[in-house]
């Protein structure tokens, strides 16, 4: 996926993973009851900053903070554009 937004310094954009619409049991979920996701992809890594390397890379799946990031939305898509430090980590 090709986006138009390159982030800057140590920043990332991530596309968060799709709510879950059902438990494991087959029970539906109703919208107000529906948590955000913890769980993205990495669209886009910025360079980092001078003294510091990104360890991301585009295509990482991450797990970071319920209320991390700054949500955007870009040709009709959900984003989070955030530091790299609230990822938690790469799994």
């Amino acid at each position: 996926m090709k986006v138009n937004i390159k982030p800057l310094a140590d920043r990332v954009l991530i596309e968060p993973a799709e709510v879950e619409q059902k438990t494991a049991g087959g029970i539906i979920i109703p919208d107000t009851a529906k948590e955000k996701p913890q769980k993205g992809t990495v669209v886009a890594v910025g360079p980092g900053k001078k003294d510091e390397q990104m360890t991301l890379k585009t295509g990482d799946t991450v797990l970071y903070g319920k209320y991390a990031g700054t949500e955007l939305t870009l040709d009709g898509i959900n984003y989070l554009i955030m530091k790299e430090s609230d990822i938690y980590a790469v799994i």
